[in-house]
């Protein structure tokens, strides 16, 4: 009797073990030899942003209405700027690394070929990527939040909660893009995302401007996207205040995450099958 192997779906549940570690401290040695460049490339750009509009804008500026759980506060520009430019460097960060430098490793280097003749699933290699974007992602905001700490922007001591909030950002769009990952043919496929998806949630989740400006059909949009939410929880902690609604934010993070993980791991399998 002839019997026919059926290949498991490639949306089978993950199957993550604890062999993703050696493949994230597999990148962590790799990027020691190119820390410097590394947070350059990270940090001088949000720097700048933050050097541009705080100071140049803000002094037009000058102070900025937010509404908070207590009420309306009035905060320098600068402040209300600095706490959404963080969690806007967190997503360029852990986008950047999903995409560019796991795509280096996937298609280019072949790495992920090498790694997976070792006792290694592509589970664990996928999640270990995802995982290493959200470290670099953290480790650079937490530079960055340094820096405004020198500049004397804010001093509130709720901004070590703040640090876990930004890796969650981390694992969210490393998970996302992941997704494009899997589906890239080269480089220019990633303008796309950057373009059509990165640049309009950098504008519409109140990192420059208070939501409250958007038109009510646009704010329902915003409400919703994973980097307002990440500024909703992350700006009240840079005024020394408690985020309103954190159940809502931090679920809305968790399911883009979940989700996006899913249908990354999902095409990457479908892709290494081919």
């Amino acid at each position: 009797m002839n019997t026919t192997s059926t290949a498991p779906s490639v949306w089978a549940a993950p199957k993550i073990s604890l062999r993703f570690w050696p493949v994230f401290l597999r990148n962590l040695l790799v990027w020691r030899k190119l820390v410097i460049p590394s947070l350059i490339g990270n940090i001088a750009e949000p720097l700048m942003w933050l050097v541009a509009f705080g100071y140049g804008f803000g002094g037009l500026i000058g102070k900025i209405t937010v509404q908070t759980p207590e009420g309306a506060v009035v905060v320098p520009y600068i402040l209300f700027l600095a706490s959404g430019s963080i969690c806007m460097s967190a997503m360029q960060a852990a986008s950047f690394e999903a995409l560019y430098s796991a795509f280096s490793r996937m298609h280019m280097q072949k790495t992920w070929d090498g790694i997976l003749n070792a006792p290694v699933g592509l589970d664990d290699i996928v999640f270990a990527e995802m995982f290493w974007a959200a470290f670099k992602a953290l480790f650079t905001v937490t530079i960055i939040m340094g820096v405004m700490l020198v500049l004397g922007i804010t001093h509130s001591p709720k901004l070590l909660l703040a640090l876990p909030i930004l890796f969650g950002v981390g694992i969210t769009f490393s998970s996302m893009g992941l997704v494009f990952n899997a589906m890239a043919k080269g480089y220019d496929f990633f303008t796309y995302y950057f373009t059509l998806f990165l640049t309009p949630v950098m504008f519409l989740s109140g990192v420059f401007f208070p939501l409250e400006q958007l038109p009510p059909s646009v704010r329902l949009v915003a409400d919703w996207l994973p980097l307002a939410s990440a500024v909703a929880l992350v700006r009240p902690l840079f005024m020394d205040q408690w985020p309103q609604d954190a159940a809502r934010h931090v679920l809305v993070l968790a399911v883009y995450a979940g989700v996006s993980f899913w249908i990354a791991l999902a095409l990457t399998r479908k892709r290494f099958r081919k």
